[in-house]
């Protein structure tokens, strides 16, 4: 089969790998029709390289049809439509059974002190392959998948994957109060869906973003945007009696810009010798934290911060006087993608589609052209705000 590898810092190919079969009675295989690229795999692309081996396949974000079953896979069958979450999760375990599917304690990856499984993100999450390719085995495939219908596009079921749970979960996670104010700073993907999601509960919304495509696209469902600058956070609290938003959804995470030093230090750990840049990794205050530290700064006394974006540092600096200064409660964590699924379900299928499930593919192509549509996501170019790939067929409009 066709499927998307790592090869290096920024080199990412299209290569003819082995189809997977079927390891375990448990295991199902599906065959992807859409798959995303998520502002997660731009971490792989260009700073966890250490974590990486040549040949590894990337994609966390798939759907597609069941090809084959294992014996003991009892709630599927071939050429069942079905989404596949991120998470490796059991559904059984205690964590499972609390609602913490990305702490699942059967696929929790113990030896790298990490919690659940992930497809496609490193031997820091299991080194299992993943979803930008043809084919994909999903293990415990009678919970790790979402069957839905078989008509509809696409594109109306793919973000339950990830970034649809992990929006919804960064808003539940920000207990914006009734009636009251949240910002989300980064408009990518997952903050697209934040904002949109409560806006749609009546919140006022706030979405902050350097890009014009992004705050243009915001500003389409109904949330209020200002350009990311020095003035950003007295603006916004002149805006809110003097007292900064309610809550703050960080959707930036470590790409977020701001510190020149560890922008370099993340350029030079990703072309170190693997044994001497992993030890600094896992150690190290390796995050650019200047959106983390613009969403402290900016919500009111007594609010929440929701921590959606990803961090990767051990080490990093923490404004620890500041928050407990104004009482701040911190909420963050990998998405439960199965806890959230429920409440979404409806609200994609709707027809008059709510959350504008429809509005936020900006690039569409065949399996063989990610490593250019790698390049644009990353540079945000050509007004580039989310790629979905189709394996097997050339190039969409």
């Amino acid at each position: 089969m066709r499927a998307v590898t790592w090869h290096g810092t920024r080199d990412i190919r299209v290569e003819d790998v082995p189809d997977p079969r079927i390891e375990k009675p448990t295991d199902a295989i599906v065959r992807i029709t859409a798959t995303a690229i998520c502002g997660s795999d731009l971490h792989l692309y260009e700073l966890l390289g250490p974590f990486m081996d040549p040949g590894d396949i990337l994609g966390h974000e798939p759907m597609g049809v069941v090809e084959a079953v294992g014996a003991e896979v009892t709630g599927l069958r071939v050429g069942q439509r079905v989404v596949v979450p991120f998470n490796i999760s059991c559904g059984e375990c205690f964590m499972c059974r609390a609602g913490l599917q990305s702490q699942c304690e059967t696929t929790q990856v113990r030896e790298q002190g990490s919690g659940a499984a992930l497809f496609g993100y490193t031997k820091l999450y299991g080194q299992v392959p993943g979803g930008q390719a043809e084919l994909l085995r999903v293990p415990l495939a009678d919970y790790n998948t979402i069957p839905v219908p078989d008509e509809g596009p696409d594109e109306r079921y793919l973000f339950l994957s990830d970034i649809l749970p992990t929006a919804l979960q960064g808003v539940e996670y920000a207990q914006v109060p009734d009636g009251g104010s949240v910002a989300v700073l980064g408009l990518g993907p997952v903050g697209q869906f934040a904002a949109r999601i409560a806006a749609r509960r009546g919140h006022r919304v706030f979405g902050v973003d350097p890009v014009e495509e992004r705050r243009t696209m915001a500003a389409r469902h109904g949330v209020e945007v200002w350009e990311d600058g020095d003035d950003t956070v007295a603006a916004l609290r002149d805006a809110t009696e003097g007292r900064g938003p309610d809550a703050v959804i960080d959707a930036v995470g470590m790409e977020a810009h701001g510190s020149g030093l560890v922008k370099a230090a993340h350029t030079v750990m990703s072309r170190m010798p693997r044994a001497l840049a992993k030890p600094l990794m896992e150690k190290a205050g390796v995050d650019r934290l200047a959106g983390l530290h613009s969403a402290i700064e900016l919500v009111r006394r007594g609010g929440t911060v929701s921590i959606s974006g990803v961090y990767a540092g051990d080490a990093d600096p923490m404004p620890m006087k500041t928050l407990f200064d104004k009482q701040v409660t911190l909420r963050m964590g990998q998405c439960n993608v199965k806890s959230w699924v429920d409440q979404l379900i409806p609200l994609v299928e709707d027809p008059s589609d709510p959350l504008g499930v429809a509005d936020l593919v900006t690039h569409r192509g065949g399996l063989d052209e990610a490593p250019g549509l790698y390049e644009t996501f990353q540079k945000k170019h050509d007004g580039c705000i989310k790629v979905v790939l189709r394996p097997g067929e050339g190039a969409a409009a």
